[in-house]
């Protein structure tokens, strides 16, 4: 029993997974977020190294992650119902990740002295078949984590580590600029940028293919296929009587539809919506605060601060992710995401008092408090989209990791660029003008003031009501497991380990 009196089940040794495992998982993430990372960090490159206007280097960035809305969900459908006697997962991140990895080297390799238009749509042409070649990698790779283990707390402490290894891409994609410049290997920054592809498609290439070559998978095609076989045989019977290509996208959108009506899933992305693009949408402000407010137009000053907070708080992130992850294993996930989100809200407001003109090394003071938001977010929300998984197969007779996972991250995208847009309207809203540089008047900068502190405030205030409803307990995880075990028998994590060819 835990201090609050709910039931506590302590992980059995068969559900554990095993170190090497969780890191090779961890490895994956890596690999995503650098991908990430690097697709927009180094886009500044068209802009600085090959003089192409800032609209059309912003479409450049824009116009491929559209077809994200069609390219998840459906990747995650066929992974979902891929037969192979290799699994429903490790072929496509085994492919993907080679392909995206070379993809991605390609994209860089451009002549100099062309035209912008051949820039834009050569670039543009790739970037469509990287990202399709990342989406085929991504999406069963975060599928994969939702399946390796049944147990309600060994979920958490694997997306703790993988939540570990995905930020380290961001620890080293800042230096990605200086790396593009560096006169001793490269003559300018278009050649940096050639470069520094190739050694990222080496890496996404070599590193990315560890969890398809060393992960097995407890729900293979073999194993799930037998599971609920009325089920099936309907399914089958319906595309056999009917065009199977129309069947197979009539099924398809059937479990889009009922992917997006589950309550509990729904939950999540709204909460994951609210905490990550409140964070985003005022994710300029910060610096616009710092350096017109702090430090009254200071830039050379006030960037150095942004940099001081910007470290302390990836620095804080890694804390964030060990702490949730023992912290949800204690208290349950639901009220881990209570104090972590709390912590961020503590953070933001401090703000208020710490960035102080008369003190400024004072706002080095809420940013590792804010760096809870996100760090305990993308810990948690993982882990509890695999219990969301599990309902969903006791009430659909479905197990559809795949599709859960893409249109939870096609959210993220979908906000993520819904709040970059709407932060330009933010600002501009406050009255800010170029110009006057640290002339800005005082009722602009107290709207800037005000955005960065309350929207996230107010956002993640939201997130934890919405959460306060989210059904999914420790006990709840536990009937839910006995009644499909009862059903279709146990997997364990220990099916993993005996089926590695991890020696």
């Amino acid at each position: 029993m835990t201090a609050s009196g709910s039931k506590h089940f302590e992980t059995a040794p068969e559900d554990r997974i095993s170190i090497p495992h969780k890191l090779i998982y961890g490895l994956g993430g890596f690999v995503n977020n650098l991908l990430a990372a690097a697709s927009g960090g180094m886009i500044i490159v068209l802009n600085l190294g090959l003089g192409m206007s800032p609209w059309l280097v912003g479409l450049l960035g824009a116009l491929p992650r559209l077809t994200d809305a069609l390219t998840d969900p459906l990747m995650g459908y066929i992974s979902d119902h891929t037969r192979s006697k290799w699994g429903r997962r490790r072929p496509y991140i085994f492919v993907g990740a080679i392909s995206a990895g070379l993809m991605f080297a390609l994209l860089w390799q451009l002549p100099e002295g062309r035209s912008e238009s051949f820039y834009f749509w050569v670039f543009l042409g790739i970037s469509v078949i990287f990202y399709l070649a990342y989406t085929v990698f991504a999406t069963p790779w975060v599928a994969l984590g939702f399946e390796l283990t049944p147990d309600y707390h060994e979920r958490t402490r694997l997306m703790g580590v993988q939540n570990f290894f995905s930020q380290l891409a961001y620890v080293i994609s800042p230096w990605f600029l200086l790396f593009m410049q560096y006169e001793p290997f490269f003559d300018d920054m278009v050649t940096g940028a050639a470069g520094l592809a190739i050694v990222i498609g080496v890496l996404t290439a070599g590193v990315g293919i560890l969890p398809a070559i060393f992960l097995k998978e407890p729900y293979r095609a073999d194993a799930v296929a037998h599971l609920y076989e009325p089920e099936r045989a309907d399914r089958a019977k319906r595309k056999a009587e009917s065009n199977p290509l129309v069947a197979s996208m009539v099924d398809f959108f059937q479990g889009f539809a009922a992917t997006l009506r589950f309550r509990p899933f729904l939950k999540l992305c709204a909460a994951t919506f609210l905490v990550f693009n409140g964070f985003m949408l005022i994710s300029s402000f910060q610096f616009y605060v710092i350096i017109y407010y702090v430090f009254a137009g200071d830039k050379v000053l006030g960037a150095e601060y942004v940099g001081y907070s910007g470290t302390l708080s990836a620095a804080g992130t890694f804390f964030v992710i060990i702490l949730i992850t023992w912290l949800a294993t204690k208290i349950g996930k639901r009220r881990a995401f209570y104090v972590a989100t709390g912590v961020s809200i503590f953070g933001y407001g401090l703000k208020w008092w710490c960035y102080n003109p008369e003190v400024p090394w004072l706002l080095l003071l809420p940013a590792p408090l804010m760096a809870f938001g996100l760090g305990g977010l993308f810990t948690l929300m993982g882990s509890m989209i695999a219990d969301v998984v599990d309902l969903d197969e006791l009430e659909t007779n479905e197990r559809r990791e795949g599709m859960f996972g893409s249109i939870y991250w096609w959210v993220v995208k979908l906000g993520m660029a819904a709040a970059l847009a709407g932060g330009g309207l933010l600002l501009e809203a406050t009255g800010f003008e170029v110009e006057l540089e640290g002339a800005q008047t005082e009722a602009t900068l107290l709207l800037m003031r005000l955005f960065d502190i309350f929207v996230p405030m107010i956002t993640s205030a939201i997130a934890i009501w919405i959460v306060a409803s989210y059904p999914i307990t420790e006990a709840k995880a536990h009937e839910v497991r006995a009644e499909l075990e009862r059903r279709r028998g146990a997997v364990t994590a220990s099916d993993v380990d005996r089926a590695s060819t991890f020696p």
